[in-house]
């Protein structure tokens, strides 16, 4: 699965980290890849963001996943490092044969090792973002609560519907949600009914959720109680169904 949407602070990395832990913490063996060179999931993971030939050693096929895979403080939960060469990625990929489609070849050895791959995604319409759509079998789309952040959702589902070849399938759902704000409330009850791809769970506007670049660790690692912790598990409790059953 991946965790991507087309503009960026909308809540991609929290929801791909809270998600990961949950789906280890549950028996799945998980890995998550930070494709985003900005490296957010690996600091929060304590991890350097660093991997030896950079991008283009793995689209190139000098090095594979398992070369740049390292462990985290959790169970079950591998991490394959951000590298700031990923910046290059879209120039990496288009230099490779069939270049929508090198990524889920990467993934393809990691079946034996691994029951969940999750994809941290840069936001972008790019090459890279391409090859995700292409690799996931859930695209897990964070949606601010603002009419222009459900517009493009609409033009995600549109680029999604236009790609050729096989397609995951989109599951939005709101991030940020503070439920003070009539405008939030609103939103958060029409959109599951306006839109049948957006599901009824929502993510909290909480500080603690911004506590986790403190705490680098997943918001249940260090507040288990929280509301937040309980959205998250409502969040990959949904994605779960759609990875066993189609949804």
């Amino acid at each position: 699965m991946a965790t991507y949407n087309i503009k960026g602070g909308v809540g991609k990395t929290s929801t791909a980290v809270n998600i990961a832990y949950f789906a280890a913490r549950d028996g799945l063996r998980t890995l998550l890849w930070d494709l985003d060179p900005q490296g957010s999931a690996t600091y929060l993971f304590r991890v350097r963001p660093e991997v030896k030939g950079g991008g283009n050693a793995l689209v190139s096929g000098k090095r594979t996943l398992d070369d740049g895979i390292r462990g985290t403080d959790f169970r079950q939960l591998d991490l394959m490092p951000a590298d700031f060469s990923y910046r290059n990625l879209d120039l990496d990929l288009d230099s490779t044969k069939r270049p929508t489609d090198r990524i889920r070849r990467l993934i393809a050895p990691l079946k034996k090792d691994y029951d969940l791959v999750v994809l941290d995604c840069p936001p972008s319409v790019s090459l890279v973002s391409e090859n995700v759509v292409h690799a996931c079998d859930v695209l897990l789309v964070p949606l601010i609560p603002a009419m222009l952040s459900v517009r493009t959702y609409d033009q995600l589902i549109d680029f999604v519907d236009t790609m050729p070849g096989r397609k995951p399938q989109v599951v939005g759902f709101l991030s940020m949600v503070d439920r003070r704000k009539k405008a939030h409330r609103e939103l958060a009850e029409r959109l599951p009914n306006d839109h049948a791809s957006v599901v009824p769970e929502a993510i909290p506007n909480r500080v603690v959720i911004e506590q986790m670049a403190d705490e680098r660790a997943p918001v249940p690692a260090f507040a288990p109680a929280s509301s937040a912790t309980a959205a998250y598990e409502a969040l990959w409790a949904r994605v779960q169904s759609c990875l066993t059953d189609g949804g």
